[in-house]
């Protein structure tokens, strides 16, 4: 199989590259940021026939990487012929990329949550035009998918999408104090800051449940959020006969890589149509994983985490909300992280920039306008300049 890979010097980017090594697939094409120095590590081994990387490193790129054909737009990779991209490029820069590829009829493994938050069904539209296919790499939709082979999405009478918590879950009590480098610290997961963050404020989850309802095609009502600290359970489904099925394995997230590569070739045209895959080989080693230990459950504490609670409220608003409040959320992460505000401004700026988001529908246009003003004012009610 011939993949590229989007967003290759990431933490999900790496670990699919990991993937690919272990199946002996090749690559097509690698796009990256400004980590030369790791991204020519991955041209040496995988030998890509073109690469991507920011404008700003564009010259020193090509003199780092000889041979290879090096260009700024990730969209161009990811319209190549190839039969899987993985999207893991973070935030709204991943979109145009997305939108590209289902438009050229790619099959698109999607770790970009912001694509189906922010612009579901544009993007449904640009698969059926062009005759993309998505399946998601997050382990919870995925777990969802997997729980959905074989059914009826009319069938479902609730997605239930599972939390770590966080590192902040049993304390401190006062948020307000806790410092960057303590909210880098998840209990479960090894991710990137900016989703490593989103964790800790459960903004992550409450995206994700966003997301889920775009995949799926379901009402935002009919998807629920558990904590669950062991992070063992993924994802499960309730159907209407009251039955329930999960999926459950280790926090590796290789194994959800491997199978949306693996079912994206075949995966869904429209919200819901989930098709089943052929699994490949092992991944990791985890055919010994034993099954034991307690299982805890409990339902988030949105006053103490009230991101969730605001993704819920832009996602029932639907419109122009998601797209300010992903846009918010980016800037006061970046903020939070540079130590300009604190951990509890997040969800307070963020439910300040809800509040003054004018009403209208979503378009190309009106998403790119929404965002540039949700992050300008986003900065100015921080007083950070871009």
């Amino acid at each position: 199989m011939k993949v590229t890979v989007l967003g290759s010097t990431g933490s999900i980017g790496t670990q699919a590259l990991d993937v690919v090594r272990g199946r002996g697939w090749t690559v097509e094409a690698l796009a990256a940021g400004r980590n030369l120095a790791l991204l020519a590590e991955q041209v040496r081994e995988f030998r890509p026939a073109l690469v991507s990387v920011e404008a700003g490193v564009l010259a020193q790129a090509r003199e780092a990487l000889p041979g290879v054909q090096v260009i700024a737009d990730p969209a161009e990779a990811a319209v190549r012929p190839a039969d899987v991209v993985v999207n893991a490029m973070s935030g709204l820069i991943g979109l145009p990329p997305t939108r590209a590829a289902l438009e050229a009829g790619r099959a698109v493994a999607l770790a970009t949550k912001e694509a189906m938050v922010t612009a579901g069904h544009l993007m449904w539209d640009a698969a059926g035009q062009g005759g993309g296919r998505v399946v998601p790499v997050d382990s919870e939709h995925t777990g969802v998918y997997q729980c959905l082979v074989g059914e009826d999405v009319a069938d479902v009478a609730e997605v239930i999408l599972t939390a770590s918590g966080g590192p902040f879950r049993d304390g401190p009590a006062d948020l307000g104090a806790v410092t960057p480098v303590q909210a880098l610290k998840h209990p479960s997961w090894n991710m990137g800051p900016k989703v490593t963050i989103d964790s800790a404020t459960l903004m992550n989850k409450g995206l994700e449940v966003m997301e889920c309802a775009s995949l799926y095609g379901l009402p935002l009502s009919q998807v629920g959020v558990v904590v669950h600290p062991q992070s063992i359970i993924h994802a499960a489904v309730r159907f209407r006969d009251g039955s329930l099925k999960a999926q459950f394995g280790p926090a590796d997230m290789r194994l959800p890589i491997a199978y949306a590569m693996d079912a994206a070739p075949s995966g869904m045209t429209r919200p819901g149509d989930v098709r089943g895959a052929r699994r490949g080989g092992e991944v990791g080693t985890h055919l010994g994983w034993p099954l034991r230990g307690e299982w805890q459950f409990m339902d988030p504490d949105l006053n103490r985490f009230p991101c969730l609670a605001l993704a819920y409220r832009a996602g029932a608003a639907g419109g122009l909300l998601p797209v300010a409040l992903n846009a918010a959320d980016e800037v006061a992460v970046d903020a939070f992280l540079a130590g300009q505000i604190g951990f509890t401004d997040i969800p307070r700026l963020l439910e300040r920039v809800l509040d003054e988001t004018p009403a209208g529908t979503l378009t190309w246009d009106t998403l790119d306008q929404t965002d540039a003003w949700a992050r300008a004012r986003t900065r100015e009610l921080t007083g950070v300049r871009a």
